[in-house]
């Protein structure tokens, strides 16, 4: 049987050889390097023939100690690296952390610049969306619907670069507002793309949804009830596929998102299907939300007035915002200052991962791989 030793490798000991043998189990892995795991991430899987006894995830191949870099820089020099642990979704972990030390040092953001956030947030979060999409369907063998996912994810890209300069790893937020303002392009782009999108819905609807063979491979697979999900600490997309109505951006509103009228999503079996029925209409729902913004979009300044060297009052401090897989927490404790004492940081795709090894007893190991996929992981946001 596998073990965690103490410097988080996994050691297999297989001299109790006989004992494998009489059962008929045996030991696979997963990865590091395996393509539906979408990052460097290793799962030990005891199995019994095509049957999975006891999954074990392996994290830390790409641990890059992110929070002991945040205890070592002030909030500038650390802006880029929140992009590069969910890479994905980079914007709202820019949210998240510039919120962090708003509060703790009082700093009032201009109304504009909250609505830049919460519309490239959201654009942010579709795109991330059709990342999962698209390599979701490609890892149970569907090539076609990651065509399209990414031909309209490229339109999204394409409008943020022009206000951010990158269109992956986003460092656009600032403490007090955001580095750049939107335009009337950046607005007329943006509309184009909100009603494209909802065109191509039926698309998606065609080749996915309705698909018998999807439907077969995700109904019924790696259902997570309610309690299950409670008790591992679950959020996003994969909690409210659970029938769970929690949103950060409604049960705990944070910028201008109380000024929005959305709704959340949720599903009622709590398998594959109804994770991705969520993601799904959650595009909707982040469409409907960017052209509100968009239509009460204020005038003003983009950016607020703050110290050129940010110094933070002794105390403790904690943020947290909605990302595109769950409630991300930041939490900060402050000595004074411009560095902080401590950072930590609480990920969604960490927690989601947990419940793995309890979901994954007794699946095949072909419904494993949907289950990961499912769950819309993140390695360098779980390593981090």
């Amino acid at each position: 049987m596998g073990n965690l030793a103490g410097n988080g490798a996994v050691h297999v000991d297989l001299e109790p050889a006989a004992d494998i043998l009489k059962d008929n189990h045996y030991y696979l892995n997963m990865g590091p390097q395996h393509p539906s795991t979408h990052g460097v991430m290793r799962v030990l899987l005891e199995m019994d023939g095509e049957y999975i006894v006891n999954p074990q995830p392996v994290l830390g191949y790409g641990h890059r100690m992110q929070e002991k870099m945040g205890e070592h820089k002030n909030w500038m020099a650390f802006m880029p690296n929140t992009g590069r642990m969910d890479y994905a979704a980079a914007l709202p972990y820019n949210h998240g952390f510039v919120a962090l030390f708003e509060r703790l040092c009082g700093i009032e953001v201009p109304i504009r610049a909250e609505y830049i956030r919460v519309i490239t947030s959201e654009l942010n979060r579709l795109v991330s969306h059709h990342l999962w999409m698209g390599a979701f369907l490609l890892d149970l063998g569907a090539f076609t619907p990651i065509l399209y996912t990414f031909d309209d994810r490229e339109q999204v890209l394409d409008i943020l670069e022009d206000i951010t300069g990158s269109r992956l790893t986003y460092c656009y937020f600032r403490v007090g507002g955001v580095c750049k303002d939107i335009d009337d392009n950046f607005v007329e782009k943006t509309r184009a793309f909100i009603k494209r999108q909802r065109e191509r819905f039926d698309i998606y609807n065609d080749l996915v949804t309705g698909n018998i063979i999807f439907i077969k491979r995700a109904e019924g697979v790696g259902v997570i009830s309610p309690e299950m999900a409670c008790r591992y600490g679950v959020t996003g997309p994969v909690l409210r596929g659970s029938g769970i109505a929690y949103d950060v951006r409604k049960n705990e509103p944070y910028s201008v998102y109380p000024n929005f009228d959305f709704e959340i999503p949720v599903g009622s079996n709590g398998d594959c299907l109804d994770r991705y029925m969520v993601r799904l209409q959650e595009m909707e729902q982040s469409l409907r939300i960017i052209e509100q913004a968009l239509d009460q979009l204020p005038d003003g300044p983009f950016l607020g007035k703050v110290p050129k060297k940010l110094k933070m009052p002794t105390g403790d401090c904690s943020s947290a915002v909605e990302s595109a897989r769950g409630e991300l927490t930041y939490y900060l404790v402050s000595g004074g200052g411009d560095i902080p004492y401590r950072l930590k940081i609480r990920v969604p795709s960490y927690s989601n991962l947990s419940v793995l090894p309890e979901l994954g007893q007794g699946i095949l190991l072909s419904d494993l791989v949907t289950t990961m996929g499912s769950l819309d992981l993140v390695i360098p946001e779980i390593d981090r």
